[in-house]
């Protein structure tokens, strides 16, 4: 007889968490384990690093070994007489929030096993040691550790077929929908605190170029637009290289600095979006020019 397909997909799941465990195994228990080891008798890098590099990499690894796969094993093994997963995904989705803190931490993790790597032969020597084992299957640490941060789409995926195939009379329906919804909210927030790291780093960035003036420096706005621009200038009938920064409340007129120590450029002019008008003018010397007026001036500008 055919297997039933929700079956099929519980018993995926289930196989693809032996596969996770014995990766997060690798991760915890041998890199991170050795590394420790290694740093601690002063031989590679400092302790801090390390830490730094796998993050909570052992919580993760210890709430899917002792916990998660086990309870998956059981479901499995009983399936015959109780067909059901929905509850233990329950019991699992808000532990995936531990994984907000990894994924967060994931850039800066393979920054640091580059930048350590060119700075410490030792260091290298021994990832490429542990890389030459069997169980790391000829793939990089970074490829590893890339893993847990695939793992809750792999969740989200899984349990959204397993719902898909569930007959309507399941008894597991309403615990697997319940489920799916837990699932789908931890992975929009592992989404959304990437997305605000990202959108805050490069905040920090454009700040940086611009000199870090207090009046503009505020972690709440958010960068629309950015580009080199000719300002007109009517009594001498000629263009001048500036560059502006549109924000979703201010638009910054700059001049390129030309030696660039710190900022890369200086803020003459800021517009509020408040009030502010774009208006293209018609002009045939100067083609692509257009009109910003505010509150605090008007600007004849040509575009590329």
């Amino acid at each position: 007889i055919q297997e039933p397909e929700e079956k099929k997909i519980a018993l995926e799941l289930l196989e693809t968490e032996q596969a996770y465990v014995s990766r997060l195994h690798l991760l915890d228990q041998v890199f991170y384990t050795e590394l420790m080891k290694e740093a601690k008798n002063g031989k590679t890098v400092p302790e801090e690093v390390v830490k730094m590099i796998f993050s909570n990499i052992s919580s993760i690894y210890q709430f899917h070994a002792k916990f998660f796969l086990p309870e998956l094993q059981k479901r499995m093994e009983d399936w015959s007489c109780n067909p059901r997963i929905g509850d233990v995904i329950q019991k699992l989705a808000p532990f995936l929030k531990m994984y907000g803190e990894y994924v967060k931490n994931f850039d800066k993790a393979v920054e640091l096993i580059t930048f350590w790597s060119e700075k410490s032969p030792p260091f290298q020597e021994l990832i490429a040691d542990i890389q030459k084992r069997k169980v790391c299957a000829n793939l990089t640490l970074q490829h590893h550790m890339l893993e847990p941060v695939q793992r809750i789409p792999r969740y989200e995926l899984l349990l959204k077929d397993y719902v898909r195939k569930l007959p309507p009379e399941s008894p597991d329906r309403d615990d697997a929908e319940k489920a799916l919804e837990m699932i789908f909210m931890v992975a929009k927030h592992s989404n959304a605190a990437i997305a605000e790291m990202e959108r805050l780093q490069n905040l920090w960035a454009v700040y940086q170029r611009l000199g870090l003036e207090d009046d503009i420096v505020d972690p709440s706005n958010e960068l629309i637009k950015e580009g080199p621009i000719q300002k007109i200038s009517t009594r001498n009938n000629s263009t001048s290289e500036k560059y502006l920064f549109l924000f979703n409340n201010m638009l910054l007129y700059c001049v390129p600095k030309v030696i660039q120590v710190g900022a890369e450029f200086q803020v003459h002019l800021r517009i509020d979006v408040d009030g502010m008008k774009v208006r293209e003018l018609n002009d045939t010397q100067f083609p692509h020019t257009f009109l910003v007026s505010g509150k605090q001036r008007t600007l004849e500008l040509q575009a590329r």
